[in-house]
């Protein structure tokens, strides 16, 4: 299920960093991951859009804003397939959440609006348009999951089961809890992975910083890819340490963006 020509309503498909100079974490993400670049949109512009590829495929976007106000930081955006992007606005707003952008045509190639849940944790949605979503996902260099992280889970379940139909379950996890968002009768991700495959997003209750969602990309080396990324200008944030079936590394890219490298341990 690495390559994909497409997701369905409810399922996370696309994550871009959205940056005030896209230009300068290119580089950082082309060394980390192996990515090509692609400007979609010429020097001037309001607004920058870089389409990141893994083997000639579309896999994320660094890009500066346009059609929405910057984010107060430099963060990593996750974008949930939907069939109308207007639509959904209405329907968070109506649930609870509040939208930050209102709906508009990207240069990325779909419908977009961005959307903020009850807790203020920023998320968009993704109408597809001329491009459908990733279409490498769960391989080392490409995204694999995004993760909510709020002090309020209970509303968070009631406002996203409102807006995408998402399924909980929830199990401890050491002293704490992890959520497992369910698409009821998805078949996504990877046969060996250690969660259902109908699973498109987890939460977490937030340790520290504003209620946020937070993305996470499959690397062959987690060790490895943190010591490059401090070579290339990052930061290592924590571990590398180990979870069930992965281990991971919470980097920043030398700006401040923050994100997951994981490395999956096949049995």
């Amino acid at each position: 299920m690495s390559q994909r020509n497409g997701f369905q309503p409810g399922v996370p498909c696309w994550v871009a960093a959205v940056q005030p100079e896209p230009e300068g974490a290119l580089d950082f993400y082309s060394e980390l991951f192996g990515w090509g670049v692609e400007d979609l949109m010429p020097a001037g512009s309001r607004g920058r859009y870089f389409l990141c590829k893994l083997r000639g495929r579309d896999v994320a976007a660094v890009v500066s804003p346009h059609g929405a106000p910057p984010p107060p930081v430099p963060t990593w955006a996750t974008y949930v397939w939907v069939d109308s992007a207007d639509a959904a606005a209405e329907r968070a707003a109506a649930a609870g959440g509040s939208v930050v952008g209102d709906p508009f045509e990207s240069p990325g190639g779909a419908r977009m609006a961005i959307l903020a849940d009850p807790s203020g944790a920023v998320f968009g949605v993704w109408q597809p348009g001329q491009r459908r979503g990733a279409q490498v996902v769960n391989e080392p260099g490409a995204w694999s999951m995004s993760m909510l992280n709020t002090a309020d889970p209970e509303r968070a379940k009631a406002f996203y089961g409102d807006l995408f139909g998402w399924e909980t379950e929830t199990f401890s996890v050491g002293e704490g809890e992890l959520t497992l968002w369910r698409v009821p009768g998805y078949v996504g991700g990877e046969p060996e992975q250690p969660v259902s495959r109908e699973v498109v997003a987890a939460m977490a209750p937030a340790s520290d910083g504003p209620p946020r969602w937070s993305v996470d990309f499959w690397v062959a080396d987690a060790d490895g890819a943190a010591g490059r990324a401090a070579a290339l200008g990052g930061e290592v944030l924590a571990g590398p340490y180990d979870l069930p079936g992965f281990r991971q590394a919470v980097l920043a890219d030398p700006h401040g963006a923050a994100f997951t490298v994981s490395q999956l341990i096949r049995p």
